[in-house]
């Protein structure tokens, strides 16, 4: 890290602009950067399998005749906060777990543990506050959603060790952050409904191609340091891993669609989404760090048209 970042106070790989460093006091800027709060798409990619799941069920709901617009503008308002609070913890957690891998990375190496601006004491414990902030949410959901919940911290807890020892840690991250796939329909529910199956494993085949192409950013330092990724394991081929991967991801969001039987402007905004999954494979250049970033970055707009879709079909089935 240059000494006119350690000045700054900012990371190398977030940006200068973003409101942590117009509102917040310097001295909280280190915990905001661990919670990744200057970079909102990983709470946003956390979050729309979690509204996916909840528009979904809500569609489902309103053909039983027992949809409520209250109770789900509330489980959506729980599942963002929520999403953020449980991002943050997990990358806080994350970072205490990567600290030495972290310091070798050039892209990473600005961040607040490697370059010393928070210790590891002091991590842990934002990491627990956040943690218990992501509890209380959980706890306003009914009894099988508040198992589900705890039950997923299985997969949280085991994805910052993926990267040493299987080449598909992507995997491991999908398997957490695709978790709200479930609560969504839960929330509703009560229950896990083949729906939501089928929905949680199209978000995570759409998580490991997104993070795949996040990865290619860290592929030569991953080599020099020994971290495994999918973007080592495909190397300088990755357009046919990715066309699988969202291939699968488009298909199996259909047939959950079909299962719970969404309307016809939910097949429209898949259609619309799937044109953007398969752009991003087109024109992905592995060796342009600043395109994949962006890249990544573009499936906040696919997730939210997944859900807008969702969102037209439940309307006008309540027209």
């Amino acid at each position: 890290m240059s000494t006119d970042q350690a000045d700054s106070g900012r990371v190398h790989d977030a940006p200068s602009n973003n409101w942590v460093y117009r509102v917040l006091p310097r001295s909280l800027w280190p915990y905001a950067q661990l919670a990744r709060w200057d970079r909102p798409i990983g709470w946003q990619l956390l979050m729309w399998p979690c509204f996916w799941s909840a528009a979904l069920a809500a569609n489902a709901a309103a053909a039983l005749g027992t949809f409520s617009l209250a109770r789900f503008a509330f489980h959506l308002l729980l599942f963002f906060i929520g999403a953020v609070a449980m991002r943050g913890a997990g990358c806080t957690y994350n970072d205490i777990v990567d600290h030495d891998i972290d310091m070798a990375v050039a892209r990473t190496r600005s961040r607040p543990l490697p370059s010393g601006r928070v210790t590891r004491r002091q991590a842990k414990i934002f990491t627990v506050l956040q943690a218990l902030a992501g509890l209380v949410v959980l706890l306003q959901f009914n009894g099988f959603s508040i198992f589900l919940g705890v039950f997923s911290l299985v997969f949280v807890a085991v994805y910052p060790f993926a990267k040493r020892f299987t080449d598909w840690p992507q995997f491991f991250l999908g398997l957490a952050f695709s978790w709200g796939a479930i609560m969504g329909w839960s929330a509703e529910f009560g229950s896990i409904g083949p729906a939501s199956i089928v929905l949680y494993l199209a978000a995570i085949a759409w998580t490991v191609g997104y993070d795949t192409i996040y990865a290619y950013q860290d592929k030569e330092d991953d080599e020099l340091i020994g971290v495994r990724s999918t973007a080592r394991r495909f190397g300088e081929r990755p357009r046919p891993w990715l066309f699988g991967l969202y291939g699968l991801t488009v298909l199996l969001l259909f047939v959950s669609f079909a299962i719970a039987g969404a309307g016809l402007l939910a097949y429209a905004g898949l259609l619309v989404a799937s044109v953007m999954l398969f752009y991003q494979i087109l024109v992905l250049d592995i060796h342009d760090a600043k395109q994949c970033l962006a890249l990544f970055k573009f499936n906040h707009i696919v997730g939210l048209i997944v859900f807008a879709g969702l969102c037209a079909a439940l309307l006008v089935r309540l027209a």
